[in-house]
Parts: structure tokens; sequence; C-alpha cells
């Protein structure tokens, strides 16, 4: 997995604080930007995490280039709706001798990997034989969901807390709370403000939403306390 932060709006923190500044001033933007330094940047992003009033978080994107990811990790990730996604299409590109990722369960397992690894041989050729009698948008109903994809993916910084919500808890699976906390790690780098109470509800908030599924990680930090 390889996952890169490509883009993102300048000076992201700033943006933010000037745009909940502007609700209650009858200055423009830009004076509004002029006069906010470090300090008061991050004093203002503190106080606006922490009343909840995230809006003007939607004033900022960041955009990530995702590669070597598997099917099954995409079909997760469009499940976060407020984002925008690029995807490499497999009715248009062929995917001979495609990569795949393996789960650690299985690479644990050398009978399992054994196995793992014979059926995707097996559907690397018969994907290879169905294209020499049909268009590759069919032939593509035998690739698996290990079979790796790359995918741009752009979300607003309000977007992102809640992604991280979701997917750095260990609740979310192996591989799309990996990508998380990979992404997490690369805004923190450019805004840390921002992210700096990013993460799982039990640490963020010392609250937990599974119920019964719980990891019981609250349990624990609760006990370190």
């Amino acid at each position: 997995m390889r996952v890169d932060l490509i883009q993102h709006t300048p000076d992201p923190e700033k943006v933010v604080a000037a745009a909940a500044r502007l609700c209650y001033s009858s200055d423009s933007v830009s004076d509004l930007c002029e006069r906010l330094d470090d300090k008061t940047v991050a004093s203002f992003v503190r106080k606006l995490r922490e009343m909840g009033h995230l809006s003007p978080f939607e004033h900022v994107s960041f955009q990530f280039a995702i590669d070597g990811v598997s099917r099954a990790l995409s079909h997760q990730l469009v499940r976060h709706r407020i984002a925008s996604y690029s995807q490499r299409s497999q009715r248009y590109v062929e995917e001979k001798g495609f990569e795949f990722v393996v789960p650690p369960s299985v690479q644990r397992n050398l009978e399992a990997l054994e196995q793992f690894e014979t059926v995707m041989a097996r559907l690397q050729k018969d994907y290879r034989e169905l294209l020499n009698c049909v268009p590759a948008e069919d032939a593509r109903y035998v690739l698996p969901n290990a079979c790796t994809t790359s995918v741009m993916a752009t979300f607003n910084a309000r977007s992102l807390l809640n992604f991280f919500e979701h997917r750095t808890c260990i609740r979310a699976q192996w591989e799309i709370r990996s990508l998380a906390e990979k992404m997490l790690e690369l805004v923190r780098g450019v805004a840390p403000n921002l992210f700096s109470e990013a993460g799982p509800t039990c640490i963020t908030q010392g609250v937990c939403h599974q119920g019964t599924y719980s990891c019981g990680r609250l349990k624990t930090l609760e006990g370190k306390k």
C-alpha cells in the first residue's frame, strides 16, 4: 500500500479560522486572514473543535493518491459518501497478471496461503483466457476482491474527521485501518491543529459506540487513569 497527500488547501488552518470568524465579523475574509497569526489560528481551531462547530472545517480539502490496495478496501472506502473518488477502471484497463493483497491471517497460515495463491493463479489464467473471447468489461467478472487497485480520493476536513473516527477504530478491518492511519499521519503533518484530536471515539471522547462488539480498549484506557 502506498498513500500520498498530493494536494491540499493552502494554509488550511487559517482558512478554517477565517471562515469561522467571518460569521461574527463585518470585515472581509482577506482582512480577517491578514490579522490571524499562528497562535490565534491554533486557539480558534481548538475552540471550534471543542464546541463541535465543525462546518468551517468543510472549507478545506485534502487529496490523496492511494495505490496497491484491494478492491475489498475500495468498496469500503466509497461508503464514505461526502468525498470524491476516481478509481482505475477494470472495464477499460486489462488486469493481466493482476497483483493481489494477501490478508495477514492468510500469510500466517501456510496451508491457507498455498490455497490462496493457487486460487489467484487460477483466476489470473481464467481471466487471460476470457479476454481472448469477451471484452475486458465482461472478463472482469472473475476478478477477485483481492485484486489491487488505485484510487484518488478528496475529502474535506470534517469528512476526514468522520472517516478517522470510524476507520482507525480497532473494529475496522485491518487494511482500511492501515490506510486511515497513514492518511491521518499525512494530514497531521500539514494541519496538526485540525487533526490533533482525530481518531476513534474511545480515545477522543472517552466513549465507545460499538456496544457488545466493543474491542475493550475503552476499559483499558479507563483503567490507566
